[in-house]
């Protein structure tokens, strides 16, 4: 299978191609974008995936999808002999969570302590900590049985606005984004290197997924952005580069700072216009009809597929509130 890794200079830079032979035999490209000189980027195996490296082992933000899993750990292997140390996931979603269980079990955790009530034989002196907000672990535990294998929870999960840890010389910051695009979604700041991993807060390729049967919110939503954009520094070009916060959406290409205010914007005036509109009185058929989201469709909508314009009207009218600000 091959794996392409091309190293990024700047957000706009070209790219370096590397084949890498994947561990499973099934056919999944990916491709691993240096995006520094520690941090790398994984796309192609559902949802993007962002990983350090260092003397302390690796912390890869999200996991993919369950079927590309060896292909993102043979894919990390190429990068450096360290193990991984830490799986952080931005969210619930299968793309995002599913190649939790393999993932670790490849990694070696920090801990060497024995095990406790609750905890696999094979976790604490075994395989890397998956460390997640509360209600992921909720969402992938639920059901009879559930979505998800044991092996695949977080082990480790907090409730607080901010969880951070300090590895491979730079503090790893974890902000906790209720009730955006749902109620468990995080973004993963890596201060020295300067990238963030937003997850599926921000989406480049459509509008943002606001699930409101897992309390997604579109006010939510906005904080969620704003925080991403409070969070980054704006590229600033220097002689013959631009620095500046990098940040990886869960889904679409490297941004920057003005990337996402240019997309909080856009999803700010298509709220905006709906909650004037639904003060009107007019009925969520009406407000659809009416192209709230008018000017954005060409770029960021669909009339097919898992989510579509219609889909993203409907959860900003749901989830609206006429007293909001």
């Amino acid at each position: 299978m091959a794996v392409v890794m091309r190293t990024l200079a700047s957000v706009a830079a070209a790219f370096v191609t590397l084949s890498v032979l994947a561990a499973q035999p099934s056919t999944a490209d990916l491709e691993v974008l240096q995006v520094r000189p520690n941090f790398y980027m994984i796309a192609g195996a559902g949802g993007n995936i962002g990983f350090q490296i260092g003397p302390d082992g690796v912390v890869v933000v999200d996991s993919g999808s369950a079927s590309n899993a060896n292909a993102v750990i043979a894919a990390i292997k190429k990068i450096t002999t360290q193990p991984i140390r830490y799986v952080i996931n931005t969210s619930a979603d299968a793309d995002h969570v599913g190649g939790n269980a393999a993932v670790a079990k490849a990694g070696q955790t920090l801990f060497t302590q024995g095990g406790g009530p609750g905890i696999g034989a094979d976790f604490l002196g075994g395989g890397a900590s998956i460390l997640s907000v509360e209600q992921v672990l909720t969402r992938m535990s639920a059901g009879k049985p559930p979505q998800f294998p044991v092996e695949a929870w977080p082990s480790e999960t907090f409730s607080q606005s901010r969880k951070y840890m300090y590895l491979n010389h730079e503090g790893i910051e974890v902000f906790h984004q209720p009730a955006a695009h749902t109620d468990g979604d995080a973004i993963v700041f890596f201060r020295r290197s300067d990238v963030v991993v937003a997850g599926d807060v921000f989406d480049t390729r459509r509008f943002p997924v606001i699930d409101t049967a897992r309390g997604g919110t579109i006010h939510g939503e906005i904080a969620a952005l704003q925080k991403l954009v409070d969070t980054a520094i704006p590229s600033v070009p220097i002689v013959s580069r631009e620095e500046g916060t990098l940040i990886i959406p869960g889904h679409g290409r490297i941004c920057d700072q003005l990337d996402v205010v240019e997309y909080r914007d856009m999803v700010t005036i298509i709220r905006d216009r709906i909650r004037d509109l639904k003060k009107e009185g007019l009925t969520l058929e009406q407000v659809k009809a009416a192209a709230p989201a008018r000017g954005y469709i060409r770029r960021y909508g669909s009339d097919t597929g898992s989510w579509t314009t219609n889909d993203f009207v409907e959860a900003v009218f749901r989830t609206i509130s006429e007293k909001a600000p």
